[in-house]
């Protein structure tokens, strides 16, 4: 480019602006700088990682996302204390963690904002609807997204190279729990509701049909909202059908509520969800209007065997850590980070371009949630559910299913 200029000293001037901007975006500035790249040249100190997380540490479900949030911290800080070494170099890992308050918008938002901030991968969104707007803004710019709990079969049905999902989907999660409700607890009249949520209204649309697959009868189908706390009116709906079982495809936050309307209401039905709902949180929130074996729902994930020990590891250090028990999702955003970093130090590069095709053929990775590995689409091979009840005011493990 030609400047005409006045002076020398103008021209000189130009010259140092140009070499400092130059200097600021090579440089691994851990406050606002892009990522450097493992092959970067580092300047003083060593290069830095930056990885995205997503989830909602706002609003009614901002337990759920401090809890993933708090699981990819615990693996970065673990990944920098035994040292990352990438190509050669050794790097330190940053979590950028933003909110995206379970609203679709929010996450498109914050979604750009880590594109342009550079990260290396994402790991979130946690919710189905942040999910799949986001996940568009990721394959756009060639990053890794592993969503540590999103369960709608679209996310990984777009064709996003970008897009990797560590737990079992909706259509497993409903299947198992429709054919649940009839076969094993003999649901004969059975009724729905959901959020209307892409989580939600998706895990309720596989449980219906399943159910009915499994030749049960699907007596009624309502609808709420994810923020809606007074259910008196779709419930008074339900309880002139006499259900023997209630499902509900949403969170644990409207859920508790749910419950306790029900039985003001009289309606004796068991209650049964997804992995929404199967948390500690929704015995609190649902109080002496959970008895026991009322309430079923799956984990979208588990394990057994030898892989409990590594889990039961992985929840003690989070409780030593942050004080708390494990929520819900925090071991498979812990795995998805490691995983991710695995791919970076295989592929010598946390270029997206370079490890991304490392990332989607990894197999049989050892994580604390199990085996790690993806098929085709982004989703894990052989995800596993967890089926559980409440008894005792404690949620209980009935069996793994894969």
């Amino acid at each position: 480019m030609q400047f005409k200029v006045k002076s020398t000293l103008t021209v000189l001037a130009a010259a140092v602006a140009l070499v400092a901007c130059g200097k600021k975006e090579e440089a691994a500035a851990p406050a606002a700088a892009p990522v450097a790249s493992a092959a970067a040249p580092a300047a003083a100190g060593p290069s830095v990682v930056r990885i995205g997380h997503v989830g909602p540490i706002s609003g009614a479900i901002a337990h759920l996302g401090k809890d993933n949030e708090n699981g990819a911290r615990l693996a970065i800080e673990e990944l920098n204390t035994e040292g990352v070494v990438i190509d050669g170099k050794k790097v330190t890992l940053e979590l950028m963690a933003e909110d995206d308050a379970a609203d679709p918008k929010q996450g498109t938002a914050v979604a750009q904002k880590l594109v342009d901030a550079k990260v290396s991968g994402v790991v979130g969104h946690l919710n189905s609807g942040t999910t799949i707007p986001a996940s568009k803004i990721y394959s756009d710019a060639g990053i890794p997204q592993l969503s540590p709990s999103a369960t709608n079969p679209k996310y990984t049905r777009q064709g996003f190279k970008t897009a990797f999902r560590m737990v079992a989907d909706d259509t497993q999660l409903g299947g198992t729990l429709g054919k649940y409700a009839v076969g094993t607890l003999k649901g004969k009249s059975i009724a729905v509701i959901d959020d209307r949520t892409a989580y939600g209204q998706g895990l309720a649309e596989e449980f219906a049909k399943a159910v009915e697959s499994a030749g049960g009868n699907v007596v009624a189908k309502e609808f709420t909202t994810d923020k809606s706390t007074d259910f008196n009116s779709i419930l008074t709906t339900i309880k002139g059908k006499k259900p023997d079982i209630v499902f509900f495809g949403g969170m644990d936050a409207v859920a508790g509520p749910m419950l306790k309307q029900m039985k003001a209401l009289g309606i004796k039905a068991k209650f049964m969800g997804g992995d929404g709902i199967c948390t500690g949180e929704l015995v609190k929130l649902g109080g002496d209007a959970i008895s026991d074996d009322q309430v079923y729902c799956a984990e979208a994930g588990g394990v057994e065997g030898e892989d409990k020990v590594g889990m039961d590891e992985f929840r003690a250090k989070y409780k030593a850590k942050f004080n708390i028990d494990v929520q819900l999702y925090a071991p498979y955003v812990y795995d998805a980070v490691k995983v991710m970093v695995a791919a970076m130090v295989k592929a010598n590069s946390s270029d997206p371009v370079k490890y991304l095709p490392v990332l989607a053929a990894t197999t049989d990775y050892k994580g604390v949630s199990g085996p790690i590995s993806f098929d085709e689409k982004g989703d894990i091979k052989n995800g596993a559910l967890t089926l559980k009840t409440i008894r005792g005011g404690k949620l209980e493990t009935m069996a793994v299913i894969r």
